[in-house]
């Protein structure tokens, strides 16, 4: 099975019932406490992602609100590491609700199409390499507009983001 990431859009609190109980936050990373529409599976984009923009050199107010946006701040409940079935390395994390409305804003600020098309081909092809994705350039935009979607959707609900890697 393969490991990807997730993230969802949840109240505050649900966000801090998730901080209070395991059980609860189990739920939620078993995707039975939020809609469909709010979970976004990232898959392994998070690391082309990253990098792309570090290749073409975007500043780094950007560069740092998509780390915050795929890494988030905080770990949501550290006794969660323990609980079976969860995966230790990849602690779950969260972005409370203002954090959500500055990452999101400072995002807006990001365009995609032109970071995408300022990426050398040579960038394309590190992209590419480990993730045996076959059009990394596809692969990269798709998941590009989508987790931007999701956090501008996110501060439009003043919502807080959860992510984890399942």
């Amino acid at each position: 099975m393969a490991v990807t990431q997730q993230l969802v859009r949840v109240p505050e609190p649900r966000l801090a019932g998730c901080r209070r109980s395991v059980e609860e936050l189990h739920r939620l990373c078993s995707f039975e406490l939020a809609p469909r529409a709010d979970h976004l599976d990232l898959d392994w984009a998070p690391a082309p992602l990253l990098r792309a923009c570090e290749l073409v050199g975007v500043r780094s107010e950007y560069l740092a609100a998509l780390r915050r946006a795929l890494e988030g701040d905080t770990e949501v409940n550290p006794a969660y590491r323990h609980y079976p079935g969860s995966i230790w390395g990849h602690p779950v994390s969260a972005l409370e609700g203002p954090a959500v409305l500055r990452v999101a804003g400072t995002l807006r600020g990001l365009v995609p199409d032109t970071v995408l098309a300022s990426l050398p081909i040579d960038g394309w092809e590190a992209l590419g390499q480990g993730t045996g994705v076959m059009d990394p350039r596809g692969y990269v935009a798709r998941h590009f507009a989508a987790l931007l979607d999701f956090y501008d959707e996110a501060a439009r609900r003043r919502l807080a983001v959860v992510m984890w890697w399942d």
